[in-house]
């Protein structure tokens, strides 16, 4: 079967027909919240509560990235599973890092068959890319995991919540302890539908005053001596880049976002932690206090740049699923204009109003785009998994401006290609691409074309930038995959957007 974009999809699996298609013609389905009845939720250890809760084989385990790369609650449940060889579980992370490498050696094993996830890279990634897990790895965005839990399409039986501060019925939130990661936006979707939720504290005190986590959905809290490690949770201070090609296309994207009339009062503002991402912001930042411009909000993981624009009015608030920094934790635990939000709140294409759908603007990389401006940012050229949507998608949809920044050529390979080697982000979703040889602009936006009519900035068609770089890089040879399925992308109402293959030559016995 092929869906819309001509990519092959599963027998059993609905294809994508479109973004507006889907997501008008699907009802959101809901299932009640499940409550605790547990007077006494203290639990002395893992494996205890593994007996309490009689976790077995082919359970579904869930659990929140917050902490990032320096998580180690997913590490301590995976000992548990080998200790135990519990046997095809499944388990939905809403992100996987290199910190999580214990996994690898339990998916060649058979104790983990299947995986739920929104991005994953290092180790884990590359023993799925090479076959290894047994069922597939189905990517979901961070608007569409929420969606798919709180349908119930979606069935967690145990969530492990960390929770870097907790009292012992359950309450907690990430502003406090040495664990201190900001918000847990990523982790309410499964305390409020997971048939079991347990939260995993490093610092158990005797009242939160301030909480994320609500201690009435919670059956069982367990103290540990660390949840994570402080230097993987947060990345410190996050820079503009200060590389001169990526600077250039910072530039340039803000004077076309300023060209096409979203430089304005009100204006709403979303950008990832990357450094050119975060030059764009630089650059924006500049000529809304030329204009003396201030923004209604700006939204998504926040850093300490989109902070620092809050404070000097740039902003009136900050919608935050993610702190990415230590200044964005603490504005977050001092800032009544820093608002906390679900990822449910964030992307869900159910939700009646997301934050995502109320953007003006949201500046976006790429791995990949091809002459259809479809986006990848799940595999490298060579059909290796490194990435994945997060929020690529459902951000991409909700503004009313996408645009994507990348150089044209790295590392003397192409950024455009003719066809992406998987599509995470369709092409109708994205608006403009800019590059520093030049802007492309979707030929769908003819809107967007009559505005920028007598701009000085070089914009150029898709094809143009392709045979450019193709000029330099020569044409690349066509990457042959192996035709076993691995892995699927899912768009955010749970259609599959594209297929996943095995690498060549990676070939094993399951």
């Amino acid at each position: 079967m092929k869906n819309s974009l001509n990519r092959l999809v599963p027998d059993g699996y609905t294809p994508y027909q479109g973004a507006d298609t889907i997501i008008k013609s699907n009802q959101r389905k809901t299932i009640p919240k499940t409550l605790s009845k547990n007077k006494d939720k203290l639990i002395s250890n893992l494996s205890v509560l593994f007996d309490k809760l009689s976790i077995k084989n082919g359970m579904t385990l869930s659990f929140h990235h917050h902490l990032r790369n320096g998580d180690d609650v997913l590490n301590m449940v995976l000992e548990e599973i080998k200790k135990r060889d519990l046997k095809d579980m499944i388990l939905a992370p809403s992100s996987i890092f290199p910190i999580h490498q214990p996994m690898v050696d339990l998916i060649k094993r058979g104790n983990i068959v299947k995986i739920y996830t929104n991005y994953l890279n290092g180790p884990v990634a590359d023993a799925i890319s090479q076959g290894y897990l047994k069922d597939l790895c189905v990517m979901d965005s961070h608007g569409g995991r929420p969606r798919a839990i709180e349908s119930g399409e979606l069935v967690i039986d145990v969530a492990f919540i960390a929770v870097p501060t907790s009292d012992k019925d359950g309450n907690g939130n990430g502003i406090e302890g040495k664990s201190a990661c900001g918000t847990l936006g990523y982790a309410i979707s499964d305390l409020h539908y997971a048939k079991q939720k347990v939260v995993v504290t490093d610092h158990l005190v005797h009242q939160v005053t301030q909480n994320d986590i609500d201690g009435k959905y919670v059956d069982y809290v367990i103290q540990v001596d660390q949840i994570g490690e402080a230097e993987g949770i947060v990345s410190g201070t996050t820079k503009p880049t200060k590389d001169p090609v990526q600077l250039k296309i910072a530039k340039d994207t803000a004077q076309l976002i300023e060209e096409l009339g979203y430089i304005k009062d009100n204006m709403t503002f979303q950008t990832g932690a990357g450094g050119t991402s975060l030059a764009v912001a630089q650059e924006v930042k500049k000529k809304m206090l030329i204009k003396k411009i201030q923004g209604s909000f700006a939204s998504g993981g926040i850093t300490s740049f989109l902070v620092e624009m809050h404070q000097i009015g740039l902003f009136k608030k900050l919608y935050d699923v993610q702190c990415f920094d230590l200044e964005a934790v603490e504005s977050y635990k001092n800032n009544k204009n820093h608002h906390f939000m679900t990822a449910s709140e964030y992307g869900n294409p159910y939700e009646d109003n997301p934050i995502v759908n109320q953007l003006d603007v949201v500046i976006l990389g790429a791995t990949e785009i091809d002459l259809d401006f479809n986006v990848n940012v799940t595999t490298d050229s060579h059909g290796n998994i490194i990435g994945g949507s997060g929020g690529h998608s459902d951000t991409a949809y909700g503004a009313k401006l996408t645009v994507i920044t990348t150089n044209l050529i790295k590392s003397r390979t192409s950024m455009v290609k003719e066809i992406v080697t998987t599509v995470t982000t369709p092409g109708e979703s994205i608006d403009c691409l800019v590059t520093e040889r030049g802007i492309a602009i979707n030929p769908k936006r003819q809107d967007l074309m009559a505005k920028l009519k007598y701009s000085k900035l070089k914009i150029v068609s898709i094809e143009q930038l392709y045979q450019q770089a193709m000029r330099i890089t020569g044409v690349p040879k066509n990457i042959e995959l192996e035709k076993r399925v691995i892995g699927l992308v899912r768009y955010r109402d749970g259609s599959i957007i594209d297929s996943i293959y095995q690498v060549r030559g990676q070939s094993h016995e399951l």
